[in-house]
């Protein structure tokens, strides 16, 4: 057994956890940089959380500016063992309507401009995605959900696009009819892919804000519009978060599903012919494996 900590990565709206206990904003440096802002640690029913604005607070970064390296180094570096992405998005499913919550289990990658990887020349790694979020937590973000009475949907597909620009509309319908996403954002990847290499579980709460541009009654996405849906679903968020450490405990066993040991035969680079430099920038995220 291990002790728990959560790490909460807010996205759009969600810019403090104000119902942490002892709380502090403290910074932490990363060999991969900066992360988005300095880190709000605490805790909530007795179970240490920290929490980062992925945007910075005053929501200073683009999707595409995001440091995402840094943030789950910095998430990790301070033992995090659970990682909760909150973030906005658009819905493809008439179901999944403005305001609802979509805890997600499949991605579709289409980000282009971000460093996705710990790991390259020097020290070559392949982690396993078919199944890129944690079931174990995924399953604790719907029990909190339901309890703080939040509309939400158990699973789904999440597009994640470049942006920062919306879809034009034959994307959207090309990601709703062809390809069978569920909802799209531009914040999940490679958030989720540096999280499986940094051996945390994750899951994804995704905040339905708009239908994106594909629905003929709803027309073309709007910021005006979706800062609306935000602040409701800021609070929403809050009230799940607030449910979390009842869910998940104190302590831990190692993850069923192998999230916290994704490295066990991931390291492909022989010992001798691994870089020095890029090993040491991995030591908080692979130090379990590279010793």
């Amino acid at each position: 057994m291990s002790n728990t900590m959560i790490g909460v990565i807010g996205g759009s709206g969600v810019y403090d956890l104000d119902t942490l206990e002892d709380k502090r904003w403290q910074a932490v440096e990363t060999p991969w940089g900066a992360p988005s802002d300095k880190i709000l640690t605490g805790t909530l029913n007795g179970v240490p959380m920290a929490f980062l604005p992925r945007h910075g607070r005053g929501h200073v970064h683009s999707p595409s500016s995001v440091p995402y390296r840094a943030n789950i180094d910095a998430l990790k570096r301070l033992g995090v063992t659970d990682v909760i992405s909150v973030s906005a998005c658009g819905s493809f499913r008439e179901e999944m309507a403005p305001g609802d919550f979509v805890i997600v289990d499949q991605f579709i990658d289409r980000t282009f401009a971000r460093e996705k990887s710990f790991f390259g020349q020097g020290c070559v790694a392949h982690v396993s995605l078919a199944h890129p979020t944690c079931p174990r937590l995924g399953a604790a973000c719907l029990g909190a959900a339901r309890e703080a009475g939040i509309t939400v949907h158990d699973g789904g597909t999440y597009l994640a696009m470049e942006g920062p620009q919306f879809s034009t509309l034959a994307e959207s319908r090309m990601y709703r009819d062809g390809w069978g996403a569920d909802v799209i954002g531009m914040t999940n990847m490679p958030e989720a892919k540096l999280a499986r290499e940094a051996e945390l579980c994750y899951a994804s709460v995704a905040m339905v804000t708009d239908y994106d541009s594909w629905h003929p009654e709803h027309g073309a996405v709007e910021v005006s519009d979706i800062v609306r849906v935000l602040t409701g679903n800021a609070e929403k968020a809050r009230r799940l978060v607030g449910r979390l450490p009842a869910h998940l405990g104190p302590s831990r066993a190692p993850c069923q599903h192998g999230c916290d040991r994704a490295l066990d035969h991931a390291l492909l680079t022989a010992p001798g012919h691994r870089d020095p430099a890029l090993l040491k920038r991995l030591d908080a995220v692979a130090g379990r494996v590279l010793g």
